[in-house]
């Protein structure tokens, strides 16, 4: 069975969104600047983000890619990136966590509706096999992960910004983990740590 891996990109506050994010306004007000890194620099929900990542940050996300074997998300997530124009934007499979199970979208846009958070895990880590399985946010979802311990890895994607408002990782969560730092990787957009969690 591979690791599984909850990844989020955040600011230097500790928020994984801007104010006000949802469907119409994604990562929130100034939030898209928590993932200048994917793109290779400034995109807006106005146009398609069409830019490359800087060399490390490719690097970065080929790696991560290399072992996965499938996906788990949120359905604010889902909701609040439009549904990704009703494609599956990785081509591994995509496990939506949600309570409307029923509004399962059609078979060829790649995304299936489970309810609740440890069904969609286990769906997951079914599909995956040997690979790994990204749990890769909202934040409630990268909590669910860690407060259950799913998570073997933790990695933070940590942008050089304060955002002062939106959605904080760790808001609410009470649950102590000790985490042991076993990688940093340095791009113009971005810190990537990544962590093994101590069990």
């Amino acid at each position: 069975m591979g690791k599984v891996v909850a990844t989020i990109s955040t600011s230097v506050d500790g928020y994984v969104t801007g104010p006000d994010d949802g469907p119409g306004n994604g990562l929130g007000t100034g939030g898209e600047r928590l993932h200048h890194w994917v793109f290779g620099g400034p995109w807006t929900y106005d146009a398609e983000p069409t830019g490359e990542p800087d060399p490390v940050d490719r690097a970065f996300l080929d790696d991560a890619m290399a072992g996965l074997g499938a996906v788990v998300c949120g359905r604010n997530t889902y909701d609040a990136a439009g549904t990704w124009g009703g494609r599956n934007p990785w081509d591994r499979p995509l496990f939506v966590v949600t309570r409307r199970p029923h509004e399962q979208p059609a078979a060829e846009q790649g995304f299936t509706f489970v309810d609740g958070f440890r069904a969609a895990f286990e769906r997951a880590q079914d599909t995956a096999g040997d690979r790994d399985v990204c749990v890769m946010g909202g934040a409630e979802t990268i909590r669910q992960a860690l407060a259950v311990g799913y998570a073997d890895e933790l990695v933070v994607s940590l942008a050089p910004l304060v955002l002062g408002g939106g959605t904080r990782l760790f808001e609410g969560f009470v649950r102590d983990i000790d985490l042991e730092r076993t990688d940093v990787i340095v791009s113009p957009w971005a810190t990537h740590l990544r962590y093994r969690i101590v069990r």
